[in-house]
């Protein structure tokens, strides 16, 4: 007996009955006291040697909001987008909106506009600038074709154009009314269009290739080499290209800087959104791990006025945060969007452990004072160790429902918990046993600390009320599931971000003023017996070849044909020219255009849908430039190849194949349309396309980010919705094997449910949609939330068997665990409510609503965990 020879009083604080020892526990509690407890110095050396090697480390810690973690890994649209922007040679760019203080087209206006295009042409990361200065002007005035075939002249070119007829025809232009100038006239686009960079395009294909190949049929041992050698390769270039992307990024704002004085500009495109979201990431793990951090000390000192226990969980805490990020930058694991909230959840769940150390502590400690340090440390480890063993494998399955989602970046985010609360468990269980073992036993209890009475009060009301709470719980469980049936899986991109960051206010302008933001594309291919007519029509000698069967008008036109030579461009039947350059074209001719008009025009009409871009606005074009009538198809198809490159650049490449057999529909989605739902918006479009233009299914498609973020936003929702039974399964599992009472284990589950529940009710009745972080919120509230559920049914299995009362452990539950479980949810509670602070709306939302679940909790397992035990007794009969 220790602590001198006399017989201690081992009995509860709350009761004065006997509270259960340890004793020389099992095997494993008598091998922890020979190690750890024997040798601190050893082992709390060898734990900050193990977090040193990984802190030294952190200098390779990365940050990755590229497109690439946004999407799902083998999604045939993500495939079919790329090599739609492959076909096309689609590039990135940066638009600059420009809202001169003078009128647009002013001298101080365009000679502002040519500094801003020379100073952004001198970086080689810009390949050419797109403005009001350098875009062709065909009505200003009006051109002929023989003018057309000669070049086209522009603000640059020729100085003396008459600068009112130029700004109407930017206002009025199908091609360049609300894309490159607004419709009042105040606001232009400079579109500063980037260089491809081959070797990063030929890094991802190579990747995909491999990745794809995998997927589908499995490598051979030497593709296995050569598909990590790829992944390597391509995640060490990325890194390169997002560097030079927020150098670039800082340079242009620089450049910008210098004309703020002649015009209001705003920043937007993706390689901006990019690199703002990067920052936001790391203020995020920097400002919030320190908030979060502060916090702790506050909440620390509060609950126990101690240096000590301040002290011991911060290092528990710090030091676990500190060797994932180092862990994350050693393997190269790069830190997204979805996964930035890793730090703060990471401190948060192994405070929670470091807490319910120090409160057993305090019990021994108060109930046996004389007892020495060693043998009230291995008491605390030998009661803790099983209960909070538990709540860490409970906690990591709820995350491993984010293994299974096919989004990497999620799939990262569960790995990273996983092992980062394997991290803290371990560091916790070294470190605080270590570090107490060199200082003197302490109390644990403050004399300020109220909380036994508030939870004792808590047991009291409980108990009081009994009907009361239970028809609430039912209550609001039915609540629940309507308004989960009212979750929304889709969002706005521009409600991501506070109204007072660039992002946003970038993307207003360019929503409101300049077509919409989100790209969505629609590529149209010909009737199914085309490519048939084609192979037939190759095969014969060209005398022997027949019209066009697929097009409106005959070739043979022969007043069309004299019209168009009479403006210069020569005769149409002059030369037949290679296939595809004649008649040898789907789209390029009267009729089919007409049906990509309508299309066209339809989309225009859409109030969703901003700017729409196609082969039909050089169609418009072309029949504005002749007195509103349309060329006949001989006049087309010899136009075509004629057009000067400025034209055909902008008008034509970006919108049809090189054989005309393929058409291109771009437009923009306008994000600041109230309630806008993008996949309604392209079930209505496909039902047009399809119903009204009788196209075949298989004929056209859609593309786009619009589509890819979608579709990564639904599969998340449905892999989350599919795996969270599976989680419960495994969760009551464990608790069959924790409590040994398969009625104990299922009585456990309704508490962390119903918060988990009521979490997304609130985020459906409140039309709070489920986005690339809040999406998660049901997985971290169940993992986080059942913590409290097991360390209060393991306190009230221990203190039942004291004297089998089951009001009496009651209150004793809720005077020992109960102020543990309280201190921990406020801990938690402040601490993800911190996030609210963020500039990334999603960020916040997931902080508040994460932090509200824990409080619903803590007051689900106080209140319906405890009467659920005391209606079902599920641990047998009470003592007479």
């Amino acid at each position: 007996m220790t602590g001198g020879d006399k017989p201690v009083d081992t009995r509860s604080p709350v009761t004065a009955t006997p509270i259960h020892l340890q004793g020389e526990g099992g095997p494993l509690l008598r091998l922890f006291d020979r190690l750890v407890l024997a040798h601190p110095i050893l082992f709390l050396a060898l734990a900050l040697l193990f977090s040193g090697f990984f802190l030294s480390q952190i200098p390779l810690f990365k940050l990755d909001a590229s497109s690439e973690s946004l999407v799902l890994e083998n999604d045939e649209d993500l495939a079919y987008y790329r090599k739609i922007a492959d076909a096309y040679a689609t590039a990135d760019f940066l638009i600059i909106t420009w809202t001169p203080k003078d009128t647009l087209l002013s001298d101080a206006s365009v000679e502002g506009l040519k500094g801003l295009k020379r100073d952004l042409l001198e970086m080689d990361w810009v390949d050419s600038i797109t403005s009001v200065l350098d875009v062709p002007l065909l009505d200003s005035p009006r051109v002929t074709f023989g003018q057309l075939k000669e070049g086209t002249r522009s603000l640059e070119t020729h100085p003396d154009v008459d600068r009112a007829l130029a700004l109407k025809e930017f206002r009025t232009s199908p091609i360049y009314k609300n894309l490159l100038v607004s419709e009042d006239g105040k606001t232009s686009a400079v579109q500063v269009n980037l260089k491809r960079d081959q070797k990063y395009l030929r890094l991802l294909n190579h990747r995909n290739t491999l990745r794809n190949k995998e997927y589908e049929s499995g490598l051979t041992p030497e593709e296995k080499i050569e598909y990590q050698k790829a992944q390597a390769d391509f995640k060490a270039y990325l890194a390169e290209v997002l560097n030079r992307q927020e150098a670039n990024v800082t340079r242009v704002r620089a450049i910008m800087d210098r004309y703020r004085n002649v015009a209001d500009l705003f920043l937007g495109g993706v390689p901006m959104i990019t690199v703002d979201i990067i920052e936001f990431i790391r203020h995020d793990l920097v400002a919030f791990g320190f908030g979060v951090f502060a916090f702790l000390v506050v909440a620390l000192w509060f609950f126990f006025r101690k240096v000590r226990w301040v002290g011991l969980p911060l290092v528990c805490c710090g030091l676990t945060a500190l060797t994932m990020i180092g862990f994350l930058g050693f393997v190269d694991w790069r830190v997204t969007v979805i996964s930035s909230n890793f730090v703060s959840i990471l401190i948060i769940v192994t405070m929670q452990l470091t807490i319910h150390l120090i409160v057993r502590y305090g019990e021994l400690k108060g109930e046996f004072p004389d007892w020495d340090q060693r043998r009230l440390v291995k008491e605390t480890v030998g009661f803790m160790t099983k209960p909070c063993f538990y709540t860490a494998i409970t906690t990591i399955a709820a995350f491993s429902s984010l293994v299974v989602s096919g989004i990497r970046p999620v799939i990262d985010f569960g790995w990273m918990m996983t092992i980062g609360i394997v991290c803290g468990f371990a560091l916790s269980f070294i470190l605080w046993p270590s570090m107490q073992m060199l200082m003197r036993p302490t109390d644990a209890v403050s004399d300020y600390d109220r909380t036994h009475a508030f939870t004792l009060g808590i047991a009291t009301q409980t108990k009081k009320h009994r009907g009361k709470i239970l028809f609430t719980g039912a209550a609001l469980a039915v609540w629940c599931v309507f308004g989960i049936l009212n979750l929304k899986v889709d969002n706005r991109f521009i409600d991501y971000f506070r109204e007072s960051t660039e992002i946003y206010q970038g993307l207003e302008v360019i929503d409101r003023q300049l077509g919409g933001t989100t790209p969505l594309e629609i590529v149209i291919e010909p009737e199914a017996d085309y490519y048939e007519y084609l192979k037939e029509l190759a095969a014969q000698k060209p005398e022997d070849r027949y019209e066009d069967p697929f097009a409106g008008d005959a070739m043979d036109d022969e007043e069309g044909g004299g019209d168009f030579e009479e403006e210069g461009f020569g005769d149409p039947f002059q030369e037949e020219g290679p296939p595809g350059s004649t008649v040898e074209n789907f789209w390029f001719n009267n009729d089919k255009l007409s049906e990509i008009e309508k299309i066209h025009d339809w989309l225009t009409a859409q109030p969703e849908i901003g700017k729409v871009q196609s082969i039909a606005t050089l169609y418009k074009v072309i029949r504005h430039l002749n007195e509103g009538d349309n060329l006949d198809d001989s006049d087309l198809t010899i136009l075509k190849p004629l057009l000067p490159k400025t034209v055909q650049d902008a008008l034509v490449q970006p919108y049809l194949s090189p054989d005309s057999n393929q058409a291109r529909i771009n437009m923009r989605i306008v994000e600041a349309f109230p309630g806008l739902h993008r996949k309604a918006l392209v079930e209505k479009l496909e039902k047009y396309i399809e119903e009204e233009m009788g196209y075949a299914r298989d004929r056209f498609r859609f593309t786009g980010m619009a589509i890819l973020y979608n579709n990564m936003l639904y599969s998340l929702y449905d892999s989350q919705i599919t795996t969270l039974g599976m989680v419960f399964a495994a969760i009551l599992i464990m608790f069959i094997i924790l409590f040994r009472n398969v009625l104990l284990a299922i009585l456990a589950m309704p508490p962390t449910l119903l918060a988990a529940g009521m979490i997304l009710g609130i985020m459906g009745w409140f039309g709070i949609p489920l986005d690339m972080m809040t999406i998660t919120i049901a997985s971290i509230t169940i993992g986080i939330g059942v913590d409290d559920t097991i360390h209060y049914i393991h306190r009230f299995q221990e203190e039942f068997e004291k004297d089998r009362d089951y009001k009496a452990a009651m209150d004793r539950t809720h005077g020992s665990i109960g102020r543990a479980i309280y201190y921990t949810s406020v801990v938690v509670t402040f601490g993800f409510s911190i996030l609210a602070l963020s500039n990334f709306i999603p960020t916040i939302y997931f902080g508040l609503l994460t932090g509200l679940a824990m409080v619903l909790a803590l007051i689900n397992n106080l209140t319906l965990l405890a009467l659920l035990i005391l209606k079902f007794k599920p641990l047998g009969p009470e003592n007479a």
